[in-house]
């Protein structure tokens, strides 16, 4: 593993990571996504309700969400107290976990680099991901 691998992930790193994956298109502006084969895998939300700061009732404004391949993976991250992923009952059934783009710094680059092809694999055709696994095993 290499010294930037080992660093504290940032948020442009999640851009970053996400288009260097195969076959992504991005959607731009003040919340930027990430799809491929017509699917978001990781997308920035403006704030909503459904995710508000318990303390003072206040809207999250940098919330990034991250498909993730089954709701086994999605309790694994949230319940996980080591990691800064969390849930809220509106995204009850979606696979999917949500960051707060402030706390990005508590994964390692690799870490969010394991979460991103994780992402980016939950949705991606399944040709194209046998694809891109074949070639990393190669």
């Amino acid at each position: 593993m290499s010294t930037d691998d080992e660093r504290p992930a940032r948020v442009e790193d999640v851009r970053a990571l996400a288009e260097a994956m195969p076959d992504v298109v991005v959607s731009e502006g003040d919340y930027p996504g990430f799809a491929v084969g017509g699917k978001a895998f990781i997308f920035f939300r403006e704030p909503r309700k459904d995710a508000v700061d318990p303390e003072t009732g206040e809207r999250y404004p940098d919330v990034i969400a991250f498909h993730v391949e089954s709701e086994d993976d999605k309790q694994a991250l949230v319940l996980d107290e080591s990691t800064p992923f969390f849930t809220t009952p509106h995204w009850n059934g979606y696979r999917a976990v949500l960051l707060l783009a402030r706390d990005v710094g508590r994964l390692s680059r690799a870490e969010l680099a394991e979460i991103v092809q994780d992402a980016w694999l939950a949705r991606a055709p399944k040709r194209a991901a046998a694809a891109w696994r074949a070639a990393r095993a190669g």
